[in-house]
């Protein structure tokens, strides 16, 4: 590629050079050599900061955001503030029954990467309640979690503690993630919860991911590790949309 102040040329595998006006060019964007593979470009993850439900320890780029919805009704949107803080909230909409309450949450995390950027740290929570219930108590979760691999291949060991009104779970809840990509639109994601202690509520499950350049769609199956299950698992089925204000 060549260019000058009013013209862009590109050197192409099929067409040779094509000459483009800049004027005719809404933005340029330096894209790093392994998003190129045997002459195709592969889209960036993107839902490279959560697995199904659960984060992990990389950060939301700044300017950077996504909408999160799970079977219609659990809806999540998140923003990179920062290259190192994020916010977000999210509801289940059930006012569409006749419900007055409205259950909501916030979701801020901090994150830390090595400069290397395999290892990152983070701390986040969840913190809910509900609007239109007069005595409701708030509750939530805040959690620490280590993740070590990229943004297409990663794993995630978290530790949380759960919360009702001003009391604090005894014992933690432990996550172990992971995700790998398989194929330019193709990752395989496993989600799963263990609850020290408690019996037969430890969660695990394995889903898929397929994602074009703009969305995600994830499908997965999880059921409890522990008890008589009658069913291979129970479905979750989710879509991203990434955004950039």
């Amino acid at each position: 590629m060549s260019d000058t102040e009013t013209e862009v040329v590109l050197d192409t595998r099929q067409l040779g050079e094509v000459t483009i006006q800049r004027a005719d060019i809404e933005s340029i964007e330096r894209i790093a050599a392994d998003r190129f593979r045997d002459g195709e470009y592969w889209f960036r993850n993107p839902q490279s900061t959560r697995y199904l439900f659960a984060p992990n320890a990389l950060g939301i780029p700044k300017g950077e955001g996504y909408y999160q919805n799970t079977w219609i009704l659990l809806n999540n949107v998140n923003y990179g503030a920062t290259d190192h803080f994020s916010v977000g909230a999210g509801t289940v909409p059930i006012f569409l029954f006749g419900a007055e309450a409205l259950p909501i949450w916030f979701l801020p995390k901090l994150s830390i990467s090595t400069p290397q950027d395999n290892f990152h740290l983070a701390v986040g929570g969840v913190f809910g309640g509900v609007l239109g219930v007069d005595d409701g108590e708030g509750a939530g979760l805040v959690y620490g979690s280590a993740t070590v691999g990229s943004r297409d291949h990663n794993a995630t060991v978290g530790l949380g503690y759960g919360y009702a009104g001003d009391g604090f779970a005894d014992r933690p809840a432990i996550n172990i993630s992971g995700m790998t990509r398989v194929g330019r639109t193709t990752y395989l994601i496993s989600e799963n919860y263990f609850f020290p202690g408690v019996d037969d509520a430890n969660l695990i499950s394995f889903g898929v991911r397929w994602a074009p350049e703009n969305f995600a769609v994830d499908f997965a199956l999880a059921r409890p590790l522990e008890g008589e299950v009658d069913f291979i698992g129970f479905p979750w089925l989710g879509v991203t949309i990434p955004f950039r204000p």
